[in-house]
């Protein structure tokens, strides 16, 4: 690498962007900026322009600043060490701007330990496989405001909220191009105007944080304050977001405080120490992943993961954070045998420390950004993950809804024939539903290691698959709970999801999948016009089962209402390839049942099985219910039927 033409000047010592406060709020694992004054910044000192640089690293005898500016010499600008115990070295160089190359060189106090690490709080990586990062800014004119100041409205719990979930660097590739992922400016045109067509409310991205592994989606990170470089510019990625809010749709990030990689530039063994990560590897390392984990404990690393989390709310301006692999966080035994872990205090499995910290989090989240939503991924019956934190809960606002998803899943996988014998799958998540505050999620992790995209876990012949699969996603948009649907799944793609490739978008050119496509954005459309199928999702209030007894007949039925029961949405499935004519269904409500959508339709690919623009109620007993109506349930189908009096 070249040296800069014109050399930097001497380090400077008396220059230093932290306060007292910060130092104290740093030690006391609250402080939720801490990007605003490590790393490095720009600045001007005496009207000489350079860079501030600050790392956190207690146990290092040495620190200093290598880049492309001085050649990688360890010797040359050396920081000093702040002298009010908070471990933090600092220094001002004159010379060194925007674009710079740089690491830190860290020699330990013990065992002679030296290692060139990236920058904890950088805001921008080289491209991979280089692993140094660069001075930058975050300068960028928004276009959103509009969105900004209406967010909290389309954020809120009772509004619509269905999301499309994407891995950025396969959603779509450019063939005649050696296959290269799209970069930030191109997904702000061609995935905005998709998003858009197809009316999700929400993108959520896997990871866009720089991490040293393509293979591993994002999920094992060293840049916690830098999208990946893989894209473009840290500015492009902000107008990829702007695009998004300004054509109204919010943006999701996925975020992982529980883990990170081993690779030498990153956060691992940082000083010498164990420094971010517990130093006994029973708490420390994770097994099933070959990962660290974080000591949630330290206070210092409370206020790193907390400023990383209000980072992309603010600078970004994120409208949620998707926390990844939250049981791994709260329990200690997690993923490890007898004797292989450490009890708490209280001789439990609960990691007290993640618990607090998960709280610390949500708390300052939702303080600092009341617009925004944070979402658990959280695969145990943990009590209230998604209740506030003075009620005792994780503060979480959502929660991912496993249960259902892997419930839901294994009943659409039976052949039909059978699936009588196995109705409480589909009926048992409604025990619970108003537990949490619920996502229904049909994520990555659905599709791929083997698992089978989402039509191909369907059964049947290839018809039926198709029927399965529309059946399945209108069941989802009818039952209570926010979407998420992961790419490809909207049109039925065959393949298991492959982070190598492109989606099979050629599908297109096939009748079944434009179908299933039309039928996607069709629900997407009238989720969100219909209050009664989200403004209640989280209420029981919002949801009257009509009939989950018909297990002979694999048929279940149930209304949704909108606040104050006002509207009405019944919703009708028939889960088997036999027609269910003149099928009697009590209602909550005389008058007109309009059918609003019928996955059976022709223009989706169905066989045209219907009921003729809707039905009218009649004074005949049925379920428990002293009026009904006589419908056409169409095989493997979901209807809507929307009350209009009369």
């Amino acid at each position: 690498m070249k040296a800069r033409t014109n050399g930097p000047g001497k380090v400077r010592h008396d220059v230093s962007l932290l306060t007292d406060r910060d130092i104290y709020l740093f030690k006391e694992g609250t402080h939720g900026a801490m990007y605003d004054k490590l790393g490095s910044h720009v600045h001007r000192v005496e009207g000489e322009d350079g860079t501030c640089f600050a790392v956190w690293a207690p146990n290092a005898q040495h620190v200093s600043v290598i880049g492309d500016f001085n050649r990688w010499d360890a010797d040359a600008h050396v920081l000093k060490q702040r002298e009010d115990g908070s471990g933090i070295w600092e220094g001002f160089i004159p010379g060194v701007s925007r674009g710079a190359l740089y690491k830190y060189h860290v020699r330990s106090r013990f065992n002679d330990y030296r290692v060139d690490k990236g920058d904890p709080y950088a805001f921008y990586w080289e491209v991979r496989p280089n692993t140094a990062s660069r001075v930058w800014d975050l300068d960028y004119s928004w276009g959103d405001g509009d969105w900004m100041k209406d967010r909290a409205r389309v954020n809120s719990l009772d509004a619509p909220m269905s999301v499309y979930e994407v891995h950025l660097g396969s959603w779509m590739r450019v063939p005649e191009d050696n296959n290269r992922c799209l970069t930030y400016t191109e997904l702000a045109a061609r995935l905005v105007e998709y998003v858009k067509e197809m009316g999700f409310t929400h993108v959520e991205f896997l990871p866009v944080m720089e991490h040293p592994f393509y293979g591993s989606w994002g999920y094992q990170k060293v840049g916690y304050f830098a999208p990946t470089s893989g894209h473009g510019t840290p500015r492009e990625f902000m107008g990829l977001i702007d695009a998004l809010h300004q054509n109204g749709i919010g943006v999701i990030l996925d975020w992982v405080p529980s883990h990170f990689p081993n690779d030498a530039h990153g956060l691992a063994f940082f000083d010498g120490t164990y420094l971010y990560e517990h130093a006994d590897p029973k708490k420390g390392f994770h097994p099933e992943w070959n990962t660290y984990i974080f000591n949630h404990g330290r206070y210092e690393v409370r206020s790193f993961l907390i400023s990383s989390a209000l980072f992309w709310l603010e600078k970004y301006h994120a409208d949620g954070l998707r926390v990844d692999a939250v049981a791994s966080m709260l329990y200690l035994d997690y993923a490890r045998k007898d004797g292989e872990w450490v009890p708490n205090r209280y001789g439990g499995n609960e990691d007290l420390d993640a618990v607090e910290f998960l709280r610390l989090l949500n708390q300052g989240v939702y303080r600092e950004r009341p617009g925004v939503q944070t979402i658990a991924e959280e695969s145990t019956a943990w009590p209230m993950v998604s209740r506030p934190v003075h009620l005792g809960g994780l503060g979480f606002g959502m929660k991912w809804n496993m249960g259902w998803m892997h419930d839901t899943l294994d009943y659409f996988s039976k052949d039909p024939v059978f699936r009588k014998f196995h109705h409480e799958r589909l009926t048992f998540g409604l025990w619970y539903a108003f537990t949490e505050n619920f996502v229904l999620p049909f994520s990555h992790d659905e599709v791929v290691h083997g698992k089978g995209s989402l039509i191909g876990k369907m059964p049947g012949n290839d018809w039926e698959k198709f029927a399965n699969l529309r059946l399945l996603l209108g069941y989802m948009y009818g039952h209570p709970g926010k979407k998420l649907l992961f790419m490809g799944g909207e049109f039925g793609q065959w393949n298991e999801w492959n982070h190598d490739a492109s989606l099979d978008w050629h599908l297109l050119n096939h009748a079944p999948h434009r179908g299933i496509r039309k039928w996607v954005g069709d629900l997407n459309s009238f989720y969100k016009t219909q209050p009664a199928l989200h403004e209640m999702d989280f209420s029981p209030e919002g949801f009257e089962w009509i009939d989950f007894h018909d297990w002979e007949q694999s048929v279940v039925s149930f209304v949704r209402k909108s606040r104050g029961g006002g509207d009405l949405i019944l919703v009708a499935c028939n889960l088997t390839p036999v027609p269910r004519l003149r099928y009697r269904m009590g209602t909550p409500r005389g008058g007109w049942w309009r059918e609003c959508l019928n996955s059976d339709a022709v223009e989706y690919g169905g066989g045209g099985y219907g009921n003729f623009g809707g039905v009218d109620t009649a004074p005949i007993p049925a379920q428990g219910r002293d009026r009904s109506i006589e419908i056409t349930l169409p095989p493997l189908g979901v209807v809507f039927f929307k009350n209009e009096g009369g």
